[in-house]
């Protein structure tokens, strides 16, 4: 609906009803439906007449499979509901559908409490940072008292867990203020808290409001509609569009329908974006919809004419989803009826795939048939369904494999894999360093490439086709994880290269640094709940062991036991009978995906696969060279020895050895140094100005006499004195220092320099002295004043530096080359800056040039040493 002219925003939220399967989920959809007025009575699962659940195979089932909106208005407040499904085999659907609310309704059974499921569900809305609203549903069949409930749902959930039903408006804010500073701060402040206090607490997901009741019977329902539009948070919308697309369907006449959030500004029918025209906007709710114009920030909508979206993806000013922690952990193959050849086959399972993306549809070429990756047996006999309604005919899948992963071991080393790519007029080269990730990490992509070594362009072209494919290991062939992957060093060719040599180099990398790497097989495990009788807890323990898993201390629930723990899913995935066998069908087991672990058969498995990955062409670990005007395949162990870059691990080693001589040069100077403080006063004084006061030194005590020494009065008394080493065949050090660059590129005086300039000024000239005093090489700072009107540029003498400021249009930098090129010469003379073009000048005249970042590094290993020195000595 359009809103008025000069009207207030209408209140727009969507809330995402999420369960464990049973808890009664969709009837409390229904109910919330009825009670807003949009339905005049309530549909019931058991009846097969319920709003949303519409699909056929869903009310045949009793389950929600796949997600679908509804919208209600209340007190002015437009709530879209989101019901998503229970069952743990559609949880990438429910995953999917979390970047499009605003909040969460988490409904629970009375009598079931927390469910695993309801724990992998919790972890999602933590991870997205979504506002909960807890429901507790079945309560007029409930064994536990409210209490009790609450109680575990504070120990299994959040201490924030609280009954907004509670008798007086007093004890609501005591419970409030005990789990929000904030809320006990409005308190004292106010005397009373607000709803817009209470509000963004729950935002903050400080505070999770718990409402009770039974949703057959529509109690409660009205306190938790309330509840939603006094508390629950809408999302901030920008001016500019965007849209974030959580599905993709397709309607009974086979019209490809792309479901979006808008997130910010407008968008209108005949709009182009992300390159597609939209036809229809459809406003949802259940299989009806109506069409619209124009929708609006916040709007969850349909739109007809986009062909190129899937999950997950920003349109307009929104960022593309991150990357989904769920995923299938099985796999099998897709066997197709007579008649039906397996390419019609592949183009029809790849589009189910674009309306579930963990389906990972891929041909097989080993087994010459399509793969698929699913969660369950369940979600098989959708996949048959579907097959059949649409596209006419029926398939089956053979029984299905464990999916695997590979990753290196979490001591393992870090290795550098190395790709060349070489044919004639190509040409690249990618150097890489692989480390382990934290385990559930997934694949992190990084660079610490120098762009003056390789253009950014390149290095974003690299990145884009390291996360473009998925990386297969060297045991098995499986996908790998967990692994922390950063571009060190690439060459390109001014002429010859291509995007295509860079990908190629990237791929031949990655796989040369995999076959280094000492890398271990994952497999899927199950986080479980075993309840048994009593009588029944040795054996189920016994058969816990005998997976391979692990079991916490067991816990007593009436005539009952309940183990938990974690088990290899290899291992349990047929136990569910073998458990109704041996309890007499009293025994009860609930398992979610808990992530992958060490596998617990590894050497079995890697034998049982026979993976050779030197044959596996389309995985190539080795480099092509360019030789005598033609090309060669080099082997990836010989690879490294012809590369055109230096290894970066190497020269990193290297590095590390030199820093380690250097910090005990360092060390020796500072002895040095401090040897010369005890004859020299105006040293000294300047080092406990940086350092404080030396206990227990001589010149510290009254009447102690000071050396004196000559005066000197700007920069012609320093080029005369170098005349004079000139002739005496000595070569003294001078250090030139770009003053701002240099105060630019230290973190502590730019932070400085934000609010006093002239401090972080004069902080850099005291540090250079010390400097000076340490090193005993000339030091000169130069100011750049090119801006200042009419300047004439000034020198003056700092104590121990000469202090420069350059005259009107004469930059630091022209300063710096005119004096480098008159004493570079005939002294030792280091520029320090880190201006690019500069340095390239300085090296022409002789000198030798260190970055501004390096500079400051020197100086804190000459201060660390100094206490080092001094620390002994006291």
């Amino acid at each position: 609906m359009d809103e008025p002219k000069n009207a207030e925003p209408v209140k727009r939220i969507c809330a995402g009803l999420l369960a464990h399967v049973d808890a009664g989920k969709t009837t409390l959809s229904e109910a919330l439906l009825y009670k807003a007025g949009e339905l005049r009575q309530p549909g019931r699962v058991d009846h097969g007449d319920s709003f949303l659940d519409s699909e056929p195979l869903e009310r045949s089932r009793g389950i929600t499979i796949f997600s679908k909106q509804a919208r209600l208005s209340r007190n002015g407040t437009d709530i879209t509901l989101l019901d998503t499904p229970g069952h743990v085999d559609f949880a990438a659907e429910t995953e999917r559908a979390l970047s499009a609310v605003d909040c969460g309704i988490l409904v629970i059974s009375a009598n079931e409490g927390v469910q695993p499921h309801t724990e992998t569900l919790w972890k999602l809305l933590r991870r997205y940072r979504i506002p909960v609203f807890i429901f507790v549903n079945k309560m007029d069949l409930a064994i536990y008292r409210k209490e009790e409930i609450l109680e575990e749902l504070r120990t299994r959930l959040g201490v924030g867990c609280v009954d907004f039903r509670m008798q007086s408006r007093e004890a609501l804010e005591d419970a409030l203020t005990l789990n929000s500073e904030a809320l006990t701060e409005a308190m004292l402040t106010e005397g009373t808290l607000s709803d817009e206090a209470i509000a963004s607490a729950v935002s903050r997901r400080e505070i999770y409001p718990c409402y009770f009741g039974s949703a057959l019977k529509c109690e409660g329902i009205d306190a938790l509609l309330d509840g939603l539009v006094r508390f629950a948070p809408a999302r901030s919308a920008g001016e500019k569009f965007g849209a974030r697309v959580f599905k993709v369907a397709r309607d009974e006449n086979g019209e490809r329908i792309t479901f979006v959030r808008i997130t910010g500004g407008r968008l209108a029918v005949r709009d182009t974006i992300d390159g597609g025209k939209v036809h229809q906007i459809r406003l949802y709710s259940g299989m009806k919809y109506r069409t619209v114009e124009q929708a609006e920030a916040g709007m969850i909508c349909g739109l007809t004419g986009l062909t190129l979206t899937k999950a997950g993806m920003g349109l307009g000013a929104e960022e593309d989803a991150g990357e989904e922690i769920l995923e299938p952990f099985l796999s099998c193959h897709v066997r197709f009826p007579d008649g039906v050849d397996a390419h019609r086959g592949l183009q029809d399972f790849r589009q189910l795939a674009e309306e579930d993306p963990k389906l990972d549809v891929s041909w097989d070429e080993a087994a010459g048939a399509v793969a698929i990756r699913m969660m369950g047996q369940v979600q098989l006999e959708v996949l048959t369904h579907l097959a059949e309604e649409r596209f006419g005919y029926r398939v089956e899948f053979d029984s299905g494999k464990i999916v695997y992963k590979e990753t290196m071991m979490p001591e393992a080393e870090t290795v550098e894999g190395v790709g060349h790519f070489e044919p004639l007029h190509h040409y690249a080269e990618v150097h890489l360093l692989l480390e382990p990730g934290e385990r559930g990490s997934g694949m992190t992509f990084l660079t610490d490439c120098p762009e003056d070594e390789l253009d950014r362009n390149w290095q974003r072209l690299i990145l884009t086709h390291l996360r473009e494919r998925q990386h297969r290991g060297v045991l098995i062939g499986a996908p790998v994880t967990d692994l922390k992957i950063t571009l060190a060093a690439g060459k390109s060719h001014q002429k010859h290269t291509e995007g295509g040599d860079f990908r190629e180099a990237t791929y031949r990398a990655v796989r040369q640094g995999l076959m280094q790497a000492d890398c271990c097989l994952l497999e899927p495990w199950f986080e479980y709940r075993l309840e048994v009788p009593a009588e029944n807890t040795g054996r189920a323990m016994a058969d816990v062991k005998r997976m391979h898993g692990s079991f916490q201390e067991p816990e007593r629930a009436g005539e009952m036991t309940v183990l938990r723990g974690k088990v290899p899913v290899s291992e349990m995935s047929e136990y569910s009978r073998e458990l109704q066998s041996y309890t007499g069908g009293r025994g009860r087991l609930n398992c979610i995906l808990s992530g992958y672990e060490r596998c617990h058969n590894e050497k079995e498995i890697i034998e049982a696969a026979g993976y050779c990955p030197e044959r596996d062409v389309e995985n190539t670990a080795d480099s092509v060279f360019c030789f005598h005007g033609g090309s060669e395949i080099v082997s990836w162990r010989d690879a490294p020895a012809h590369m055109h870059l230096p290894p970066v691990l190497a020269q990193k080693a290297a590095g590390q050895d030199a820093q380690g001589t250097a910090a005990e040069q360092l060390r020796v100077m500072a002895r040095e140094y401090s040897r010369r403080a005890a004859d020299d006063r105006e040293l000294m004084a300047i080092f406990e100005r940086t350092y404080g006061p030396v206990k227990q030194n001589p010149l510290t005590a009254p009447g102690a006499t000071r050396r004196k020494r000559p005066e000197r009065t700007g920069f012609e008394p320093v080029q005369k004195e170098v005349r004079k080493v000139k002739t005496s065949g000595n070569r003294r050090r001078f250090v030139l220092v770009d003053g701002y660059n240099l105060i630019h590129a230290w973190p502590e005086l730019a932070e400085l320099a934000k609010t006093d300039f002239g401090a972080s000024r004069d902080r850099l000239i005291e540090i250079l002295c010390n400097y000076q005093g340490f090193t005993q090489a000339q030091v000169i700072v130069v100011f750049d004043a090119y801006r200042v009107r009419g300047g004439t540029g000034s020198r003056e003498r700092v104590r121990n530096i000469d202090v420069i400021y350059t005259k009107e249009a004469e930059t630091a930098d022209m300063y710096i080359e005119r004096v480098t090129h008159e004493i570079a010469k005939e002294n030792d003379v280091r520029v320090v800056t880190s201006d690019g073009l500069e340095q390239m000048i300085i090296l022409g005249h002789g000198a030798t040039r260190t970055s501004s970042r390096e500079f400051v590094e020197e100086i804190r290993l000459i201060d660390q040493a100094i206490r080092d020195v001094m620390n002994t000595v006291n």
